[in-house]
C-alpha cells in the first residue's frame, strides 16, 4: 500500500517533467532552425568569386543535411517519451485495478483450483476497493454511507420508512443470522489468535461482547468493527472483519411475451359515486387506451348511489368501446376482502393476472406492465409499495390554486410517502389466490384482511416480490375511522389518517402557525420604525 502510494504521487511529477523535456526539445528545434544575425552567418563566397555558385550550393547541401540529422535526432527523442510515458501510465493502472473486473470473471469448472484461486484474489480485492484501510474523497456529505450500530439485543438504524424503528430487535432471520455470526467469529478470532500457538489466555465469550457498528457498500461488501471487554475496565479488544460481495454471476436469460397477458383489475365499493367517476377517468386513459388488455370487475355493496356508478361504467363502455367488465352487486356490509374474493372467484375464463385495487388509487400504463412482469404462476406474487399522496390543501395552501391530479404526482417527500405499511395492492394470478385460500371471509369492514393475505404468501414457498414503484399512487381522502371497527380495526385507521395529512415539517408550520405569524408581525413593525 505505501510502495502504491508513493508511485501514485511521484507520477504527476513525472508527466510533468516529461511535458517540460517535450517543451525544450521543441524550442531547441526552434532555434536550431531559425536564421541566424548578420554577426553569426558563416563565411560566405563573396559574389562576384568565380566559385561563389559552387560554394552556395555546398553550404546549402551540408545545412540541409545537418538539420535533416537533428530532425531524425529529435523524433527519436520524442518517441522515446511517448513509449515511457505510456510504460508509466499501464504501471499505474495496474497497481489501481490489479484484479480483473467482476464481469470478466469466468470461473473455469473444469479446473476447481484455478477458479478458487481466481474467486478468492477477486474477494481480497474488494477488501481493497472498500473504505477499509483508508478513506475516500467524497463530493458532498450525503455522499457519505452510516453505519447503523448494534448490540447482543439491539440493532440501532437510520433508514427506519414508516415501519421500522430507530431501536428494534432485528426481526428479519437473515439480519439476525448475519449478526449472529459476526459476533461469534469475533469471539472465535479472540479465543484463537494467529501466532499464539499454544500460549494461555482468557476465554471469551459473547458476553464479552460490548458493541459493533457495520455498513454495506453495495458493490464491494459489509464492514463489521466489533468491540469487546479488554482485561481490565479501561481496555477493550476490536476486531474488524468484512464480507466481501462476490462477482455478478449470470442467473437466467430469457425473453418475456406478454402480449397475450391479461390483468382483471378488481374493484370493491360501497357509495363514492364521485371517487369512481375520478377513477374510471384514470382506468380509461391509462387501461383501456394506452394498455388494452384489461378488464374490470366491478363489486358493489348496497344499493345507495349505485345507478349512478353503473350509469358511469356504462358510459365508459360505450364512449371507449370497451366491453370487457362485469358488475357485481352484493346485498351486504360493504367488506372489502369479501368483495375482491367474489370478483376473483367469479371469474370463469383462462388463468388471469388480478389486480387488487382501491377507488381512491391512480396506476399508469408501466406499472400494469410490472403488476405483469413480476407475478408468475406458482412462482411470484406481487406486492408493489405505493406512494400515498399528502392533503393537497396542505401541500398547496400558499398556491393560488390547487394544481391538477396529473401535476400533483410527483415523487417528493413534500408531496408524499411510501406507504410501506399497506398490503391492499397486489398482483397475483387467480391460481395462486385461489390455491392460497383467498381472503379470510370473517373479517369485515377495513383493514386487516391484506395482512392477513399477505402472511399467507409469506408461509408459502411462493417468492413475494416487495418493492417502490413509480407508478401506482394513492389518491389524499378524508378519512373517518368509525365506531363500528374493532379496537385494533380503530387503532390501525387512525394510525393511518395521521401518516396521510402532511410531512413533519408541513405539520411543525401548522402547529407554529400563530409563532410565526407573531415574528412576521414583529418584523413589519421594525422595518416601519426604521
Amino acid at each position: 500500500m505505501m510502495l502504491r502510494r508513493g508511485f501514485i504521487v511521484f507520477l504527476p511529477r513525472l508527466i510533468g517533467l516529461l511535458v517540460v523535456a517535450c517543451c525544450s526539445v521543441s524550442i531547441v528545434y526552434m532555434l536550431a532552425c531559425t536564421p541566424k544575425g548578420d554577426n553569426q552567418q558563416l563565411a560566405l563566397p563573396r559574389v562576384h568569386s568565380p566559385t561563389a555558385k559552387e560554394g552556395y550550393e555546398a553550404i546549402l547541401q551540408e545545412r540541409e543535411e545537418q538539420q535533416r540529422n537533428y530532425i531524425i535526432s529529435l523524433k527519436k527523442q520524442i518517441t522515446q517519451l511517448k513509449a515511457e510515458l505510456q510504460s508509466r501510465s499501464e504501471q499505474l493502472k495496474n497497481m489501481q485495478d490489479p484484479y480483473p473486473d467482476p464481469l470478466d470473471i469466468r470461473l473455469d469448472h473444469s479446473n476447481p483450483e484455478k477458479a478458487q484461486a481466481s474467486l478468492l484474489a477477486f474477494l481480497r480485492s474488494q477488501i481493497d476497493k472498500a473504505e477499509v484501510h483508508s478513506g475516500v474523497k467524497l463530493s458532498t456529505e450525503y455522499a457519505a454511507v452510516p453505519f447503523e450500530s448494534f448490540t447482543l439485543q439491539k440493532v440501532y438504524q437510520l433508514e427506519m420508512g414508516l415501519t421500522r424503528h430507530p431501536e428494534e430487535k432485528p426481526v428479519r432471520k437473515d439480519k439476525r443470522d448475519e449478526l449472529i455470526e459476526v459476533i461469534e467469529l469475533g469471539v472465535g478470532s479472540l479465543n484463537h489468535p494467529e501466532g499464539d500457538g499454544n500460549a494461555k489466555h482468557r476465554v471469551y465469550t459473547t458476553s464479552d461482547f460490548v458493541e459493533g457498528i457495520y455498513r454495506t457498500e453495495k458493490d464491494k461488501g459489509t464492514l463489521y468493527e466489533l468491540t469487546f471487554k479488554g482485561d481490565t475496565k479501561h481496555q477493550f479488544k476490536k476486531i474488524v472483519l468484512f464480507r466481501p460481495f462476490g462477482p455478478v454471476m449470470k442467473v437466467k436469460n430469457e425473453n418475456v411475451d406478454m402480449a397475450d397477458t391479461i390483468i382483471n383489475v378488481i374493484v370493491p365499493l360501497a357509495k363514492r359515486a364521485s371517487k369512481f367517476r375520478q377513477f374510471m377517468q384514470n382506468f380509461r386513459e391509462m387501461g383501456i387506451q394506452q394498455d388494452g388488455r384489461v378488464h374490470l370487475t366491478v363489486v358493489y355493496f348496497g344499493k345507495e348511489q349505485m345507478n349512478e356508478v353503473k350509469s358511469i361504467l356504462e358510459n365508459t363502455s360505450k364512449s371507449a368501446n370497451f366491453k370487457n367488465f362485469t358488475f357485481i352487486q352484493l346485498n351486504e356490509e360493504f367488506s372489502r376482502g369479501k368483495g375482491l374474493d367474489v370478483g376473483a372467484r367469479v371469474w370463469k375464463g383462462n388463468n388471469v393476472v388480478l389486480f387488487f385495487c382501491d377507488v381512491d388509487i391512480y396506476f399508469t400504463a408501466e406499472f400494469l406492465n410490472s403488476c405483469r412482469l413480476n407475478t408468475q404462476p406458482g412462482k411470484k406474487v406481487f406486492y408493489p409499495v405505493l406512494f400515498s399522496q399528502y392533503n393537497p390543501s396542505i401541500i398547496y395552501g400558499h398556491h393560488d390554486s390547487i394544481p391538477s391530479l396529473e401535476q400533483q404526482l410527483i415523487i417528493k417527500k413534500e408531496t408524499g410517502f411510501w406507504r410501506d405499511f399497506g398490503f391492499g395492492m397486489t398482483c397475483q394470478y387467480r391460481s395462486d389466490f385461489i390455491n392460497i385460500g383467498g381472503f379470510d371471509l370473517d373479517i369485515k369492514g377495513w383493514g386487516g384482511e391484506d395482512v392477513h393475505l399477505y402472511r399467507k404468501y409469506l408461509h408459502s414457498n411462493l417468492i413475494v416480490i416487495r418493492t417502490p414503484v413509480r407508478g401506482l399512487f394513492h389518491l389524499w381522502h378524508e378519512k373517518r375511522c368509525l365506531d363500528e371497527l374493532t379496537p385494533e380495526q380503530y387503532k390501525m385507521c387512525m394510525q393511518s389518517k395521521a401518516m396521510n395529512e402532511a410531512s413533519h415539517g408541513q405539520l411543525g408550520m401548522l402547529v407554529f402557525r400563530q409563532e410565526i405569524e407573531t415574528h412576521l408581525q414583529r418584523q413589519k413593525l421594525s422595518s416601519k420604525k426604521t
